[in-house]
């Protein structure tokens, strides 16, 4: 009923696996999303210290960065040095920054990295609380 297929399929070669061709793990996958996901909370948290400046926020930049840099390997992350106002843009990055923070707490536990899911896990409680107060909440 079917006429079989004659024509080699397009996702292998001829030789089998090219091992030329660069291939990563699943934990490798993993280490570069998170580091991506780490790198752009770190960016929110950059900003939102230059509208709020805090001590909580420079412990936490810092601590982003040294687990940016742990997953990249050594290269350490850019900085933003934005400057703005603070008001409904504070909220609006408080935000942002909550939401990443759980796409990263994802790849954290998913790759079972304790200290990273830590650091992500304080961070939305952090902009939680941030969000909770009545001059962010109104202002967003």
């Amino acid at each position: 009923m079917y006429e079989p297929i004659r024509t080699k399929s397009v996702h292998s070669t001829a030789d089998g696996p090219n091992p030329s061709f660069p291939h990563r793990s699943r934990e490798e996958e993993l280490d570069i999303q998170l580091a991506g996901h780490l790198a752009a909370l770190l960016a929110v948290t950059d900003e939102l210290r230059v509208l709020t400046p805090s001590a909580d926020l420079d412990t936490a930049a810092d601590r982003l960065a040294q687990q940016v840099t742990r997953l990249r390997g050594g290269r350490a992350p850019a900085r933003s040095t934005t400057s703005g106002a603070g008001g409904p843009q504070a909220a609006a990055l408080h935000r942002r920054a909550h939401t990443l923070a759980g796409r990263a707490l994802v790849v954290a536990a998913s790759r079972a990295d304790t200290a990273a899911a830590i650091l992500t896990a304080e961070r939305m409680d952090a902009h939680s609380a941030a969000l909770a107060d009545g001059r962010l909440a109104t202002a967003g």
